[in-house]
């Protein structure tokens, strides 16, 4: 049976042409400094955001790590959303091996946060405190409906990290996804941030890798921790192959993913046991509830699967879908006729 991966756009697979560019790549030692297709997605990467370097690592988990840690000395103290990945899903990194606290603020349901909740929550200069040193924002928002955070705000953010000599650090792990729904090029949404992630393989495709950019001190810091962790590697100019690839010509699939998950949050609007509002989805990313729901959520989990549909719950009665280059129309068509079939 064809299954119809939902789970998340990390199931996205390399394009014939990464996998090209893979077997064919040109690779030296990327510890040493001298893989020349690292190199290069570096400094295209950093064009693109506006920054004056760029970083590859192995995974945006470990970028957050590298930028907070950078940015944060042992026993200083990171603001971030209760909802942030950075906060849920990184196994306390910052805290574990970055002697970093956390001041964990109310994610508003757009992924924001409030601004006055900022300010107040900026320590005084104070022995009994740990010093504020990094807000740390998530754009776009995974646990708050895959929303795009736009400019206003990040600049409000940013000119307060500003009168209060903190950085600003961002998780644009799908930052691409915001710059496609808002109608804007990457350097603008980076404007507003002392550093930022991003991945390439999530909704880009490639294989693994994630981005980490900023000035070329920040980097340059960030280098060594990325050393330090473990995330040195050598001949990976076979994985930075693709990356060249997700970043110049994979963004414009996310216009199409976009699209794919607003066609399936009004098809599941219209089934009266889901409880869903089709205007909360702007990205790929699209989080519905059961009312009444005849089935554990295991066992609904299972029934769709069986249908060929497979996808998250991630809390009690709270599930997940995610759109990605893997997902055609056809495929969008034929999971609203099994929801239908299933609920009705």
């Amino acid at each position: 049976m064809n299954i119809i991966d939902l789970r998340s756009d990390t199931v996205t697979l390399p394009t014939k042409e990464m996998m090209d560019a893979i077997q064919n790549a040109k690779l030296g030692d990327d510890v040493l400094e001298d893989d020349f297709v690292v190199k290069k997605l570096e400094d295209e990467t950093a064009k693109l955001s506006g920054k004056d370097a760029a970083l590859f690592v192995p995974s945006g988990t470990m970028g957050n790590l590298i930028s907070i840690m950078v940015h944060c000395p042992r026993g200083s103290e990171v603001i971030l959303g209760d909802k942030s990945h950075t906060f849920k899903y990184e196994a306390g990194g910052i805290s574990a091996l970055g002697g970093i606290h956390s001041a964990q603020l109310s994610n508003n349901s757009d992924g924001t946060i409030d601004i006055d909740k900022i300010k107040t929550s900026i320590r005084e200069d104070n022995v009994h405190f740990p010093k504020t040193a990094c807000i740390s924002l998530e754009n776009s928002h995974n646990l708050c409906n895959g929303s795009p955070i736009n400019i206003e705000y990040l600049s409000q953010v940013y000119n307060i990290a500003q009168e209060n000599n903190l950085k600003v650090h961002t998780d644009g792990a799908r930052i691409f996804n915001s710059a496609v729904a808002l109608n804007l090029e990457l350097k603008e949404l980076t404007t507003y941030t002392d550093s930022i992630t991003f991945c390439l393989s999530k909704g880009l495709s490639a294989p693994i890798g994630s981005m980490v950019c900023g000035t070329k001190e920040f980097i340059y810091h960030a280098r060594r921790t990325r050393k330090i962790l473990g995330g040195g590697m050598r001949q990976v100019g076979i994985l930075a192959s693709a990356g060249l690839i997700s970043i110049s010509k994979m963004t414009n699939q996310l216009k199409t993913d976009h699209l794919h998950l607003s066609q399936l949050a009004n098809g599941l609007s219209q089934i009266k046991k889901i409880e869903i509002n089709p205007t909360n989805y702007k990205t790929n990313i699209l989080y519905f509830s059961i009312k009444n729901n005849p089935f554990s959520d295991e066992e609904f989990i299972q029934h769709m699967e069986k249908q060929g549909i497979r996808f998250f719950a991630l809390s009690k009665n709270k599930f997940r879908l995610v759109t990605h280059s893997g997902i055609s129309d056809k495929d969008i068509h034929f999971t609203l006729n099994v929801f239908n079939n299933i609920l009705n």
